[in-house]
């Protein structure tokens, strides 16, 4: 029984804001919690941010670049089967950051601390469903009332 108990104190919970500033007023709201690195860290929880939005959807030619390389106007609309999702080029590093802190095995959970609102939840869901998602997302902060 004790093994399962150690194995539980060791996991992590990864929260995830839009915003370093937000990111940093969290880490000292929750306890002073120390930087590591370019995220915040103590042994129950790590603290990371986006910067705005870090996917964006794939254009025709990232499809098929043979197909859709010169538009033409009777190709029009150009209706993928499936809407996928690719890193913002100037965001990839920020992306390949975060990526990295979900496929950590001491995270347990992933906590939505992005803006309560529309376009907060865009950003986290955007990057979960494109690749984040290496642990199960379990958690979201409440919005606030009236803001969704």
């Amino acid at each position: 029984m004790q093994g399962t108990l150690n194995a539980d104190v060791s996991m992590k919970t990864l929260i995830i804001a839009e915003k370093p500033s937000v990111a940093a007023d969290l880490a000292r709201a929750l306890g002073k919690i120390p930087k590591k690195g370019d995220h915040f860290e103590n042994d129950e929880m790590v603290i990371t941010s986006a910067v705005g939005h870090l996917v964006e959807l794939l254009m025709p030619e990232d499809i098929d670049k043979k197909m859709y390389g010169f538009w033409r106007l009777e190709m029009l609309p150009i209706i993928p089967e499936k809407f996928e999702l690719k890193p913002i080029e100037t965001s990839k590093e920020r992306f390949d950051a975060v990526k990295k802190l979900l496929a950590r095995k001491d995270i347990k959970e992933v906590v939505n601390a992005c803006d309560a609102g529309r376009e907060g939840e865009l950003v986290f869901r955007c990057g979960c469903e494109h690749h984040f998602l290496a642990c199960e997302y379990r958690a979201s902060l409440p919005y606030p009332a009236g803001d969704h």
